[in-house]
């Protein structure tokens, strides 16, 4: 039988560890994770200046939102039929559009004359807000939302502008906005990942490396929830009995132990070890978070789980899940779309019946999220994000579809400081270019952060020579949003 106490390879002499080593050993390693499990712990971690995470710097000054939750709207959404509506397309529909303006190139050079929206456009709330007849259930909610229409990309292929919108590059492998967060703020929850991606049915371009925690510690990567079912893959005890399943833990830890002992501390080792703790926490909590017994037929039917139209029923789902999620701590919460039948937001032909069919599946659920939100009071602690990664081109691409859009496109954020009821920046008369109020991604991560407490600028992490960061060299808070 092999003896615990030699290493595998018999040739191997451990060194003799010098002073200095045996108490940086020691004030490491397996204190390091007795101290992350106190600080997911509200009581430990909290101080006047905000939770701290690995980065321990918590909030930089005083937060508006502790919460995130990112209604990512995969494929572009496009700007001009939903948010930022043009009379100019309704005049000149079916014109070229190189006779009106300079057209840049586009992704796949199908372009054909200029679109009028299939859709008409009202005013809503006291702000008076257009929004199109694709959503009239958010249209109720326009009191509550900061509309940007000046969003710029610096990519218009899904792949790299996802990973630019996720994670501030447009190179795969850098740490996501919700690594990010909970690696500066920390969790609020000791039991469920401070990190969650709910999978409605489509994995954004680009996989799984959207939700990554890059060169950040492995802890801190987005864990993948289903929005109904068994949410987490393997969560059950396979085990025949809980006194068996901690035998087997003390036993990982022993040998784990010894690894650190021998080998020093190393990063794929340390976050494995803390899934396994957050798995078995886990255990409990998930069924639990999952079971909807304590939530009224009224709310339900409010978030549109009864829907005639499955899609609406996953995004319901989710949107209802991700309310339970922030409701128990969780730091950052982001939503992926349903599968609709056809593509995502991406209609490059048939833009009325995809775009329709897309809006129809989240419209209900999101005003529902934000209703359910303020009813309860959580609305200004949690901020919600509304994005794709751009937006469409206002001339067809072939006859009846857009094509990706870069240069201008709309988002918009409610709750969480942001100031309610707010258009931000324009684009010209054709919806084609941001033109006043330039807003970057670095931008919007910026202000997500500073409305979280943090400065995007002290927020670093030290990789490959110097001190990286979400925002990069750039970015710029954009305070006429903020309350």
């Amino acid at each position: 039988m092999t003896n615990l106490n030699r290493f595998p390879c018999q040739r191997y002499q451990p060194q003799p560890l010098s002073r200095r080593e045996m108490l940086s050993r020691c004030a490491g390693g397996f204190g390091a994770v007795a101290l992350a499990a106190l600080a997911r712990d509200r009581a430990f971690a909290s101080s006047p200046e905000g939770e701290l995470g690995a980065a321990n710097h918590g909030t930089h000054f005083p937060a508006t939102a502790e919460h995130v939750i990112f209604l990512y709207m995969d494929g572009g959404p496009s700007q001009v039929d939903t948010f930022d509506p043009k009379p100019m397309l309704d005049k000149y529909n079916g014109k070229n559009p190189g006779e009106l303006f300079t057209v840049e190139p586009t992704q796949f050079n199908n372009n054909g004359n200029v679109l009028a929206s299939p859709w008409k456009f009202k005013q809503y709330g006291q702000a008076g807000i257009p929004v199109s007849d694709l959503f009239p259930h958010v249209a109720e909610c326009v009191d509550e939302l900061a509309v940007v229409r000046s969003m710029v990309s610096e990519f218009p292929e899904h792949t790299f502008a996802n990973y630019f919108l996720h994670t501030g590059s447009g190179l795969q492998g850098r740490p996501s906005m919700g690594a990010w967060v909970n690696y500066g703020l920390g969790s609020e929850c000791q039991n469920l990942p401070g990190f969650v991606a709910i999978n409605g049915g489509l994995i954004p371009p680009g996989g799984l490396d959207c939700f990554g925690s890059g060169f950040l510690p492995a802890s801190y990567q987005g864990s993948l929830f289903k929005p109904s079912g068994t949410a987490v893959a393997n969560i059950k005890r396979t085990e025949a009995d809980a006194e068996q399943q901690i035998r087997k833990l003390d036993l990982v830890r022993q040998l784990d132990d010894r690894a650190v002992d021998g080998f020093g501390k190393h990063d794929s080792l340390e976050s494995a070890i803390k899934n396994y703790e957050l798995a078995y926490e886990m255990q409990m909590a998930v069924p639990e978070l999952m079971s909807l017994a304590d939530e009224s037929e009224a709310t339900r039917t409010m978030y549109g789980m009864d829907s005639k139209y499955k899609p609406t029923q996953i995004y319901a789902a989710e949107c209802l899940l991700a309310r339970r999620l922030v409701e128990r701590g969780v730091r950052f919460v982001e939503l992926t779309c349903p599968s609709v039948g056809g593509d995502r937001w991406d209609q490059h032909s048939n833009l009325k019946k995809g775009h329709e069919n897309n809006a129809r599946a989240v419209d209900q659920p999101i005003a529902a999220l934000l209703k359910d939100l303020r009813q309860r009071g959580m609305l200004d602690k949690t901020l919600v994000v509304w994005a794709g990664e751009f937006g469409r081109t206002p001339f067809a691409q072939g006859a009846n579809g857009r094509d990706h859009n870069p240069f201008g496109f709309t988002v918009w954020m409610a709750g969480g400081g942001v100031k309610p009821g707010t258009i931000y920046g324009a684009t010209d008369e054709f919806g084609y270019k941001a033109i006043e109020n330039r807003v970057e991604i670095h931008d919007l991560h910026a202000t997500m952060l500073h409305l979280l407490g943090v400065d995007h600028t002290r927020s670093t992490f030290r990789f490959g020579g110097r001190d990286m960061r979400l925002t990069d060299v750039k970015g710029h808070v954009i305070h006429d949003i903020i309350a």
